[in-house]
């Protein structure tokens, strides 16, 4: 009987261990799943809380959403040595495995930006919503703001769904236009790129809605420095925005556990060593043949959200079959990402593209709001989460 060790229990692993508890028998293998935390959080709905547009308490236990038959380790994960096919656990003994995935996905780290925690524990409007608990503060911050500038800011990190910043702009601009004071506030979002969206179509639609709604986007703009006490961003080049409500991303990177006590991510020099270095199309890793990754804790060069973790789950699942019966690895990931970006309340346009162009066109409609906002969370609980999916 082969150990398959899956390494975090976010959208990635929970997918991938449910998947394959229900591809093998139980005499194939035992599959564990380790996390630091019992909490499983949807975190799509942390630009949605804040508008009220779902309900706060978003989170299961990871124990309910996991098959009885895979184990739950309750514990931080402190390193991984692949050459004795080992994972150093910080307060239960080590695990061996057979076979290793890894899913350990972003760490928020917002004291990597100088003035960004202070600003966030001070009386000041700084709420960075990839924060659970930020999330659910800015919703009484929004009731309370009557006027001044909006301001949302994106790191000079990779970050897991880089569409948030975009909804959480669009959606603000349009709440305070129902709120009636839209006229008093001016809404910013900046991005250490040249355009707030990477893909077309979608990228030249959006260009035309922040037109009409008089949206500014601040291009090339690295945020270097917060000063709460002035309420003022500072960039790399010398520019500065005044803010009177702030909601910043946090930088990202990898979690240090395998960043720095593991050989996994060596060799990943684009993206300074922060991601597991894996086959973009297979998902296994580019050295280690019984270790495969997904989600964002990887660097394979796709949008970093839940959809393409859903499509990796698969691709990992089958293939780990395949290496576990001696087969070639024949399932490959397309690089497939879904975005659906809420531009107003009632109204999204779903973003779709992988490795070599779009696939969906760039509509507005009711129906893309529909479908993320009121079936998307009953789907990701009761079907992906488990391991079910119609449309792999």
């Amino acid at each position: 009987m082969d150990n398959i060790v899956v390494l975090g229990a976010g959208s990635g692993g929970a997918m991938t261990a449910n998947i394959l508890r229900r591809k093998l028998d139980r005499d194939e293998a035992h599959v564990t799943i380790v996390d630091k935390s019992t909490k499983h959080f949807y975190q799509p709905s942390f630009y949605l809380v804040p508008f009220g547009y779902l309900d706060p308490d978003q989170s299961r236990d990871v124990r309910d959403i996991m098959h009885s038959d895979v184990e739950f380790v309750h514990d931080a994960v402190a390193g991984v040595d692949p050459d004795a096919q080992t994972v150093e656990l910080e307060e239960t003994d080590d695990l061996e495995y057979d076979y290793l995935v890894v899913a350990t996905g972003h760490r928020l780290a917002p004291d990597a930006t100088p003035g960004m925690v202070e600003a966030w524990e001070g009386p000041d409007h700084v709420y960075p919503f990839y924060h659970y608990e930020a999330a659910l503060e800015m919703k009484e911050g929004l009731e309370e703001f009557d006027g001044g500038t909006f301001v949302v800011t994106q790191p000079n990190t990779p970050i897991k769904c880089p569409g948030a910043p975009l909804k959480m702009t669009m959606l603000a601009d349009d709440y305070f236009r129902r709120r009636g004071i839209r006229d008093d506030v001016e809404v910013i979002m900046t991005r250490n790129a040249e355009h707030h969206f990477g893909v077309q179509p979608y990228r030249e639609k959006l260009y035309e809605l922040w037109d009409e709604r008089d949206i500014q986007f601040e291009a090339n703009f690295s945020v270097e420095e917060i000063d709460p006490d002035a309420g003022v961003i500072h960039a790399a080049d010398g520019r500065e925005i005044d803010y009177d409500f702030y909601a910043p991303v946090s930088p990202q990177f990898g979690q240090e556990a395998i960043t720095e006590n593991s050989p996994l991510t060596e060799g990943d020099d684009e993206n300074d060593g922060q991601y597991v270095t894996i086959d973009q199309y297979t998902l296994q890793h580019t050295e280690y043949d019984d270790v495969f990754a997904l989600g964002d804790c990887e660097n394979a060069p796709h949008s970093k959200t839940a959809a393409a973790a859903r499509k990796e789950a698969h691709i990992v699942s089958k293939n780990l079959v395949s290496a576990m019966n001696d087969e070639p690895l024949r399932a490959e990931y397309s690089g497939y990402a879904a975005c659906p970006l809420l531009t107003e309340k009632g109204k999204a346009m779903m973003a779709e593209f992988d490795y070599e162009d779009s696939i969906s066109a760039p509509v507005n409609s009711k129906l893309n709001w529909i479908l993320d906002v009121n079936i998307l969370p009953s789907v990701y609980w009761d079907a992906w989460m488990r391991g079910y999916d119609p449309l792999p």
